[in-house]
Order: structure tokens, then sequence, then C-alpha cells
């Protein structure tokens, strides 16, 4: 699939904000089955500094900051990028959770050895609730590492509900794990603490969806905006990518942005402001099949 995404975001302050800095993750980034033709971003403002860079986890980035008064910014970001249908990779035929976890003790490889830092807690996937007992039952003795991440998957799809209204960006996962509700977001992030919390690695993707699906195919939840799954490492095949907000292992539908610990590693637009006073932000996302 060819797709045109594009990404909107407006900042209106109610004062003039005097100074700003934003990082963005807005670029998206080649992956195994995602090759990148164009990836632009336009600002309303033309910025007193910017610079691009590759991040950490290989995401790129831009760093850009106003010095002088302004009342409205606008970010778009427009890219095109060709998606391609993962190979099969039956869940059955991955290594064990306990082989998986036994050679991220002695890391073999480069895969493994960058596997191992997504086995520890991060800032928005710490959590002191008994996810660690939801989590197990998923994997019992001699499980293959995926079909145990798949379900996973399954069961926080079907105990967790879709609400925009019970969360923020910045609600803990212990809470969302609580009241058993949330958003994209915080469902990938009860996804990665659990399976983190057997010491297996899981990191947090970010992307979008498919905002207009083919005639008579169903409309997947989180279009509108950013979306954001979990992946899994498992060997043989690397790492899977599972969106427990729809219940489905990520193909073709799904556009990848940035990957990280979580979401406080990826979030589309963030940064500090001086002034402003109250803002409103508007968040606007089309993917198109071009």
């Amino acid at each position: 699939m060819d797709y045109l995404v594009t990404h909107r975001t407006t900042y209106r302050y109610v004062q003039d904000v005097s100074h700003s800095w934003h990082l963005a993750h807005l670029r998206l980034r080649d992956t195994a089955n995602q090759k990148v033709a164009s990836s632009e971003i336009a600002i309303s403002l033309e910025p007193d500094s910017i610079a691009s860079r590759t991040d950490y986890f290989g995401n790129p980035v831009e760093w850009f900051a106003f010095d002088r008064p302004h009342t409205l910014l606008e970010i778009l970001a427009e890219s095109r990028v060709t998606v391609e249908r993962p190979p099969e990779r039956p869940s059955r035929e991955s290594l064990t959770h306990e082989r998986v976890r036994a050679l991220l003790e002695n890391p073999p490889d480069a895969e493994a050895r960058d596997a191992v830092q997504y086995i520890f807690d991060s800032p928005m996937t710490a959590f002191k609730s008994d996810i660690a007992e939801y989590a197990g039952e998923s994997f019992p003795p001699g499980r293959p590492m995926l079909a145990g991440a798949e379900e996973l998957m399954n069961r926080i799809h079907c105990d967790f509900r879709y609400d925009t209204s019970v969360t923020d960006a910045t609600t803990p996962v212990d809470r969302v794990f609580e009241i058993r509700a949330g958003v994209c977001q915080d469902l990938a992030h009860v996804a990665i603490a659990a399976m983190r919390s057997l010491g297996l690695p899981a990191r947090y993707v970010s992307g979008y969806l498919l905002t207009r699906p083919p005639p008579g195919m169903p409309r997947l939840v989180g279009a509108d905006a950013s979306h954001a799954w979990f992946s899994v490492w498992a060997p043989p095949f690397g790492w899977v990518d599972l969106d427990p907000t729809n219940d489905v292992i990520v193909g073709e539908t799904h556009v990848t942005s940035s990957w990280g610990r979580d979401y406080g590693d990826v979030a589309p637009v963030a940064g500090i402001i001086l002034g402003g006073h109250d803002h409103m932000v508007d968040v606007g996302v089309d993917v198109i099949p071009a």
C-alpha cells in the first residue's frame, strides 16, 4: 500500500508566548516492511533555530525554537510511504519465552543486545500493581514467546475499555490497570509493563492507521489521531508488532513513525513554552491511499 500521511498540530494561546522550544517526532522511519519516499515538515512561523538529527532509538527528530512573541503555531507533517504486508510468522514457531529470557542473559548478537534495554522499567511503564500476575496467565511454562504475546494482546483488548475521557498523556500505567480503560497509548503501556514484568522485551511504537478503509472493511479504532501499539522480540522472527486496541497483528494498514521505551520517548510534539497562559491544541491526522 502507498500512503499519503498528513499530521497537523495547531497550538492557540490566550496570551503571547515569548519563547518556545519544541521536539518533534513527525518524520516517518524506514523499517523492514516500510519505505519512506518523502517526509517533510512545514511550520507556520520561521524558527529562530532549527536542527534535524536521529535520536538514540534511530528515529528522525526535529528540534526548533522561537524567540519572538506568538499566539498561534501550526506544524504540518506530510509523508509518502509504502507499507508491505509482513511475512507470515506462525506463533508456534517462535522460541519459548524461557529461551528468550535465557538469550537475554547472555546476548549472542547485536539484535539480542539491543532487545535487552526493553526489559527494564521506563518512566511511563513502571508499576506497583499485580501486572506480573495478570501477564503470567498468558505465559505458562513452555509457551512460544509470540503465542503468549498474542494471547496477552487478545486479553487486553477484551478486558480494557477504549475510552478517550478517562486518561491523559501522563496517566500512570497502574491507574490504567486499575480502571481497565484508556486509549491506545494506555493499552500499549499496559502490554509493555506486563511483558517486562516477566523479564521479556517489549517496546512502544507510535504511528498511524489507515483512516479510509476499502469498501466493506471496518474502520479501526484510533484512526483519527496518531496511534500506538507495542512490539515484542520473538526470535527467530525478530520484532513483531501487536495492536491491542484493535486486537490485530500490525500489517499494511499501520504506518510506523517512531519507537522507544514508552510514549515519553516518541511524543509527536513535545516542548517548553514561556507565557501563553491557557492554550488549546488541535490535532488532525489523515492516512490516505495514494
